[in-house]
């Protein structure tokens, strides 16, 4: 069986209250054998962190204050993401970046939660997990001060144009690719230039339980976007790249195993 990991699952979102155990073992007999389990606030890393110490094996969390909540953000904040970072099973700062297109915390908020969680990985020596929409010049502008002092950064979930892409690979970025471009219409830009990444920045997740892929054939009445549909994705990138699934699988699953720290 092909072996993937989904960097990128809010596992601990309450969608998957009802259900969360059987949820992974719903992705694990498809061949997601790791998990990377999303921070966006304080209680959401801590969650994460929880719940993947009970297999760690199989799941890293990431531990970060999302661009949404960047108006929760200040010393208090600072000192408990430190202290969930030093948790053995997180294994990046994130998710954190900027994000304009919905403005649910000030974008002066955003840039200085942003600015300061990356020092915060310099500090650690920690990779990061990052975000970003309709913010592309403030996102690589601060990012820029930083980038040479991190080990690693992943920009997940990628939805912008080829011009984008370029930009963040002259910073090596490594990039995130979900269902977006299992969309003919909001996925184009996407699809265009999924071929453009190099294989060793190049990583597969489903940002679960949201952006269901449009096309899945069985999608459930909820909605709701699971891990287990990570091969289907596996498939999109697969022919998008005209390269077999199994070296797809492969190189992701080594990028994203040592990106991670599994």
């Amino acid at each position: 069986m092909i072996e993937l990991v989904d960097i990128g699952v809010n596992l601990t979102h309450s969608r998957f209250a009802k259900d969360r155990d059987a949820v992974v073992t719903r992705a694990a007999a498809v061949g997601v054998t790791h998990m990377v389990l999303t921070g966006t606030n304080i209680a959401e890393s801590q969650a994460a962190a929880t719940y993947a110490a009970h297999n760690p094996q199989m799941f890293r969390s990431t531990a970060g204050v999302h661009p949404h909540h960047a108006s929760e953000w200040g010393e208090p904040a600072l000192a408990q993401l430190r202290e969930i970072a030093a948790l053995p099973v997180v294994g990046a700062i994130g998710e954190t970046g900027l994000d304009y297109n919905r403005d649910f915390s000030p974008r002066p908020a955003q840039r200085s939660a942003f600015a300061a969680q990356l020092e915060l990985a310099v500090e650690l020596g920690y990779s990061v997990f990052l975000h970003q929409r309709d913010a592309e010049d403030d996102f690589l502008a601060i990012l820029n001060d930083y980038r040479a002092q991190l080990p690693k950064a992943v920009l997940h979930c990628f939805t912008g144009n080829r011009a984008f892409l370029e930009r963040c690979l002259e910073m090596d970025l490594s990039i995130g690719v979900t269902g977006w471009l299992c969309d003919d219409r909001r996925g184009q830009a996407l699809r265009e230039c999924v071929s453009a990444i190099p294989l060793a920045q190049l990583m597969i997740e489903t940002d679960a339980p949201f952006l269901i892929p449009k096309d899945y054939p069985k999608k459930s009445k909820t909605g709701r976007n699971e891990p287990a549909y990570l091969p289907h994705i596996l498939q999109h990138v697969s022919a998008l790249r005209d390269e077999s699934l199994e070296m797809i699988a492969r190189v992701t699953h080594a990028n994203s195993i040592e990106f991670f720290r599994f």
